[in-house]
């Protein structure tokens, strides 16, 4: 239980400046970010299917959600994220969490890095028409935050990073933007909070494409970060209560007035590895001590410079980039198809802000370079059976036949040349769809056309049932 509470207190320490920094980042006011980490680890601790996985206020669903605050205000945001985690809990109940599978290792690097980009890009409005101050500030938040894990991991390098600026900034009477500046930190418990929007369909057309993103970008994130603390541990979770649960832990959390949750990558790996957490309670207690922290120490925290808390988020942009994934002799080893793939969801991601159409369109570019890699690997070879009583022609199909590589299958045969009897021996072959059923049809039919005989033989079981049900009429041998 001791180890417990000190992981879920290292894990407050670090929720801290980064709640307080997204809140920045999607353009409300801090207390929350700080409110959403305390309902988002509080309850995902009972109703969450990864022990020790941290949710809290995330970058990933910030970032999807500027524009709506930008341009609709709060009240719109909380409508996001209550029917963001009524979609999530729908998808959870569904069995969202099985179709991870369907989502490529390229992909995943992708949506890490463009996450990390759009961190990084979200800080830049803090270092234009600031005074002077505040880029030795930065500069001296990054190098505590990179230098101090050198001397020690026992307490984290952003929180000493936060506290020694804010120290520096104080006593030397600097004139920079502080937490304070961006708004009222909260100075009690967080009550219900009903919306002040009109109840009308122009409100869901407002929320419905923030709504989509929100809950697919929290998923997955959720997903993968489970996936991470699957592998530290060696244990297994419940990836599907993992989804439902984090949608019950949005709809309380816009109830409270709070920004979307989802899991915290770099948080959890605190709790797990830095803390030594594995259950539930070091979760709760991460959630507990924010509250704690924020609603006793409040006057401390509005006085923490901006430039602590920029610091603090370039360099978790920096350490959520795959840098691996970029190298020369990454790029000379990984097949051009990969690399496209990876680049897609991060230009996407980019260049739309939004984390789950960047996804969505490296899945769409994987399944097409896959599909465009496996049509090539099917090949048709013509054979005389000089055995036959009579003139016969075989033709050898090899490989996996699909849309994409049984389009060209129809000009693989000679139609006028071959004798009146032919055979398709797929032996080596397998039918998957339709489409293939069609062509074979038509190739049947041309030399039926001509007054010859086509036979398929060598039909595996699952392609029998295929060519029987959907073939008309039906051609393979008794």
């Amino acid at each position: 239980m001791r180890v417990e509470v000190l992981a879920g207190l290292v894990t407050a320490f670090a929720l801290i400046p980064e709640a307080t920094a997204f809140s920045i980042v999607l353009g409300v006011d801090p207390r929350l970010g700080l409110f959403s980490s305390f309902v988002g680890a509080v309850a995902i601790a009972f109703l969450g299917g990864r022990r020790a996985m941290i949710s809290a206020a995330a970058g990933s669903v910030a970032l999807v959600a500027v524009p709506l605050v930008r341009d609709h205000g709060v009240d719109y945001l909380i409508v996001a994220v209550v029917l963001s985690g009524v979609l999530q809990v729908v998808l959870g109940l569904l069995g969202v969490a099985r179709l991870m599978r369907f989502i490529p290792r390229s992909v995943m690097v992708g949506f890490v890095n463009g996450l990390a980009i759009l961190i990084f890009w979200s800080q830049m409005r803090h270092l234009v028409h600031v005074p002077w101050a505040v880029y030795p500030l930065v500069a001296a938040g990054v190098a505590v935050v990179v230098l101090f894990p050198r001397l020690t991991r026992a307490v984290p390098a952003p929180l000493v990073a936060i506290a020694l600026l804010t120290v520096v900034t104080v006593a030397g009477g600097l004139d920079v933007p502080t937490v304070g500046d961006e708004g009222a930190l909260p100075r009690s418990l967080p009550s219900l909070l009903v919306p002040h929007v009109p109840l009308a369909l122009d409100t869901l057309r407002i929320v419905a494409p923030y709504v989509a993103g929100m809950a697919l970008v929290g998923l997955l994130e959720s997903l993968l970060t489970a996936k991470l603390v699957d592998d530290v541990t060696d244990t297994r979770s419940d990836k599907t209560r993992e989804a439902w649960g984090l949608g019950v832990t949005n709809v309380i959390a816009g109830l409270f007035g709070g920004q979307g949750v989802c899991a915290m990558i770099g948080q959890t790996v605190i709790n797990v590895r830095t803390g030594g957490g594995r259950s539930r309670v070091s979760t709760f207690m991460a959630g507990v001590f924010v509250l704690v922290l924020v609603v006793g120490l409040g006057d401390a925290v509005a006085m923490i410079p901006m430039a602590a808390l920029v610091a603090v988020m370039v360099m978790v942009a920096v350490m959520t980039f795959d840098w691996h994934s970029v190298r020369p002799a990454t790029l000379r080893r990984m097949p051009r198809s990969e690399t496209a793939v990876m680049l897609a969801t991060v230009v996407v991601t980019v260049a739309t802000n939004n984390l789950a159409v960047g996804v969505i369109s490296g899945v769409l570019v994987a399944m097409v370079m896959f599909a465009r890699r496996v049509a090539h690997f099917t090949t048709v070879t013509p054979v005389d059976d000089d055995g036959a009583a009579a003139p016969r022609r075989v033709y050898a199909v090899e490989g996996e036949l699909f849309f994409a590589s049984s389009n060209d299958l129809v000009y693989q045969f000679d139609y006028a040349g071959d004798p009146d009897d032919v055979v398709v021996d797929l032996t080596r072959a397998h039918v998957w769809d339709a489409s293939t059923v069609a062509t074979l049809d038509a190739v049947r039919n041309k030399y039926e056309a001509r007054g010859k005989r086509l036979t398929i033989v060598g039909a595996n079981a699952d392609t029998a049932a295929r060519l029987s049900r959907l073939s008309s009429p039906p051609s393979l041998a008794a």
